[in-house]
């Protein structure tokens, strides 16, 4: 190798020693890394932790790298030193330093039925400057990438529980529904165990449906909790609330018994679902629950239980109140359809007249059948158009 003239010497190891400036702070930025310290603070477990075993070695391979390039410019610097004039031998060295492979990094056995007779025991590498720095730029984006989508997924999670975990501390100083809210508590704190240990299991779509589910149960929690202190605040009112969403719910029923027995009655229809009525049962309880204001928890449970049921019979009587509202929807589309045909003169034409009749007998029918004469009523009008010209 020629050896490397003076200014070539201290030009390579200004640059070198630039080179080794940006590293040193590259390195220290990777060792306080948000995602470095999660790795380092929590032991990672599944996806994270299989792919931070490579990530690992990488990133002591990497220091151990950045230790042998001190090693050599130091070893380089020492050897230059301050002289204004370097003899051959001392420029020899430099230049082995600065472009050879000066540095023994490791050993290798090599194993018996591998060696010859009078070969070498073990194989021993060596490396330089040059080939040190162009592995750890291969090396680097894979440290950083991996960092960067740990803290990544982490900073989600944290940014989305922590309004959650804010509202959770100040409800929890309210009392009452504490089931609720350690619930909720425990839910938060797992979502930032798995952030933590296995965030790379975690994808976004899954972090952001679960933080809009933990932010529903909270506001739910929240919900009862502020109920449980109007209970608490007014006892008395809260007691006549409550009579009256019973006396709600039993109206509800009523009413979708009543259009349930109109649908068995006139239309014909699969079973309609039955929800058992408690009312009798939770007006009992309500009664029992009247002379002891200490039980402002129960109460709220038994409001809640009421609401549940007033919302089964109100969905009971829609169904029903559909049927219904189905049929006297096809009277009406069939009524028009008639005077439509009336008004273009077709209303005497044989196949007008039959069309009309079935659809008129279908709806007259009880029970009728919906699905029927929603298919007579189309017929009509389509025989209508193709009659009027109009099709």
């Amino acid at each position: 190798m020629q050896p490397l003239t003076l200014t070539e010497i201290d030009g390579e190891l200004a640059t070198r020693a630039t080179e080794l400036d940006a590293i040193t702070a590259t390195l220290l930025e990777l060792d306080k890394h948000p995602g470095h310290t999660l790795m380092q603070r929590y032991p990672p477990t599944g996806l994270t932790e299989q792919r931070w075993l490579p990530v690992r070695a990488a990133l002591a391979l990497m220091w151990e790298d950045f230790g042998r390039l001190k090693t050599i410019l130091d070893s380089a610097h020492k050897v230059r030193g301050m002289r204004s004039r370097l003899d051959d031998g001392e420029r020899a060295e430099l230049t082995r330093l600065l472009r050879g492979r000066p540095y023994e990094a490791s050993r290798t056995p090599i194993p018996m039925a591998q060696r010859s007779l009078t070969g070498p025991a073990e194989q021993v590498l060596f490396v330089g400057l040059a080939d040190t720095v162009d592995r750890m730029r291969a090396t680097f984006p894979e440290i950083a990438e991996f960092l960067d989508s740990v803290d990544a997924v982490n900073t989600r999670v944290i940014s989305g529980l922590a309004p959650l975990q804010e509202t959770l501390d100040k409800a929890g100083t309210a009392g009452g529904e504490t089931a609720a809210l350690r619930t909720v508590g425990a839910s938060i704190a797992e979502l930032l165990r798995r952030s933590a240990t296995d965030p790379l299991a975690l994808t976004v779509s899954e972090i952001d449906a679960r933080i809009a589910e933990l932010s529903g149960e909270l506001r739910r929690a929240a919900t009862i909790l502020a109920e449980l202190d109007a209970v608490v605040a007014d006892w008395a009112g809260a007691l006549t609330q409550t009579r009256e969403r019973l006396a709600a719910l039993v109206q509800t029923r009523a009413r979708a018994a009543a259009a349930k027995a109109q649908v068995e009655a006139k239309i014909l229809a699969g079973p309609l679902p039955v929800h058992p009525d408690n009312s009798a049962a939770l007006g009992a309880e309500l009664d029992a629950l009247s002379a002891n204001p200490g039980a402002a928890a129960a109460l709220v449970r038994l409001r809640g239980q009421i609401a549940d049921a007033t919302a089964g019979a109100a969905a009971a009587e829609a169904l029903a109140q559909g049927l219904l509202d189905r049929r006297v929807e096809l009277r009406g589309r069939l009524s028009a359809y008639q005077a439509k045909a009336a008004r273009l003169g077709v209303s005497e034409d044989r196949e007008v007249l039959a069309s009309n009749q079935i659809a008129a007998g279908l709806l007259a029918r009880r029970p009728c059948d919906l699905a029927a004469v929603t298919r007579a009523v189309a017929d009509f009008q389509q025989i209508i158009g193709e009659k009027s010209g109009r099709g």
